[in-house]
């Protein structure tokens, strides 16, 4: 297990510049997961890790050690790419044991990682077979076992699942959590799906136009987004925003109105004055759908919508909801029968609210704690 400082890098191609200044840390033994928009530079910056791209200024250290001028076979790092990069001529096991040849590695300790990191990957019965004659998700597999018989300092995974179909891509997403607990070893996983990273990650690495937007654990990336770019990120479906403006405010209280009708009270982490424009989000897990003539408090206010579109999912269904404030999307798990053009009526519980201001900046309080899971 290794830890990794990156130390204000910036990375440019000239007049270009696609990494400003950043710094990261990645602790000993954690499995971080950078996720972020096509193009926002985390693939770039695995390259960087990996010394497959050099950095225009800071510096790298790897356990201390300054890695920033370091050859990539110097840095004691095993990537794992998208494409599986296999040998089509060699078998498994020549392919999970090629980079020890090449290293002049003793042929008896070639044969004990490679059988070794094949029984953890559940290969053994492949070992002699040849890529052509396996399915994606094995050849995914020795892609990644090629990586532990090197046993590296670092494993770094770029998007490594892309190349596969949704069922596979369950299915190598449970083996690699499952690995992660068996090798527990530092990892950096780079991913455009949230859901791999929500799943996978000890902490996420959101990541906008080069940029670190937040680093926290999933949970706290999720209920806690500090801005507008990471809470509609983060979350499928993503959260939904109504523009609206304050009204009033009562402290730390603020009534905000989105011309649905009663305002929608959200309690203040940031000061904003009344007439200020804000983003209200809610996701659509947290809107409850309501009875007509329900209560009507800044708490929970109710409103009816006409439905745009039902999506009926079997254990969810998705309403879309047509509003003067924009589309709002519902996700409910109550197996209600409804079709397009049904009047919905619908609450926002003022806990389950996040206030961001126009900055994009979040000013509402953080969420009431989850309660503590009592054993039955």
């Amino acid at each position: 297990m290794s830890t990794l400082s990156i130390e204000r890098i910036t990375k440019r191609y000239g007049a270009l510049t696609v990494i400003p200044e950043l710094s990261l840390l990645v602790r000993d033994g954690e499995f971080c997961v950078l996720v972020g928009p096509s193009g926002c530079g985390k693939s770039t910056l695995l390259r960087i890790i990996a010394g497959l791209e050099s950095i225009s200024s800071g510096r790298i250290r790897l356990d201390g050690e300054d890695v920033s001028e370091a050859e990539p076979i110097e840095r004691g790092v095993a990537m794992v790419f998208q494409s599986y990069a296999l040998y089509p001529h060699m078998t498994v096991e020549r392919n999970m044991g090629f980079g020890l040849e090449i290293a002049r590695t003793p042929r008896p300790d070639i044969r004990e990682r490679v059988t070794g990191a094949a029984e953890k990957l559940r290969l053994l019965r492949l070992l002699g077979r040849r890529p052509g004659e396996l399915s994606g998700g094995q050849r995914q597999r020795v892609a990644i076992g090629r990586a532990i018989t090197r046993k590296p300092r670092l494993f770094l995974l770029d998007e490594p699942l892309s190349n596969l179909d949704a069922a596979l891509r369950v299915g190598m997403r449970v083996e690699i959590a499952r690995l992660k607990a068996e090798l527990a070893s530092t990892m950096i996983y780079v991913t455009h799906d949230q859901v791999e990273a929500m799943t996978l990650a000890d902490r996420i690495v959101v990541m906008n136009a080069g940029r670190i937007e937040q680093v926290g654990s999933p949970l706290d990336l999720y209920e806690r987004p500090e801005n507008l770019f990471v809470a509609g990120f983060i979350g499928s479906p993503a959260m939904n925003f109504l523009p609206g403006r304050v009204a009033e405010l009562s402290g730390r209280i603020a009534l905000i109105d989105l011309g649905l009708g009663t305002p929608v009270a959200v309690p203040l982490a940031r000061r904003v004055e009344v007439g200020d424009a804000v983003t209200l989000g809610i996701r659509p897990e947290h809107v409850r759908v309501g009875a007509e003539g329900g209560s009507t408090t800044p708490e929970a206010p109710v409103f009816t919508a006409p439905a745009a579109l039902v999506e009926m999912l079997g254990s969810d269904t998705f309403i879309h909801l047509a509003t003067d404030a924009g589309t709002l999307v519902v996700r409910d798990s109550a197996g209600r029968r409804l079709r397009a053009g049904d009047r919905v009526p619908v609450a926002f519980p003022s806990a389950a609210c996040h206030l961001f201001h126009a900055d994009g900046g979040r000013v509402s309080a953080d969420p009431a704690p989850r309660p503590a899971l009592v054993p039955a």
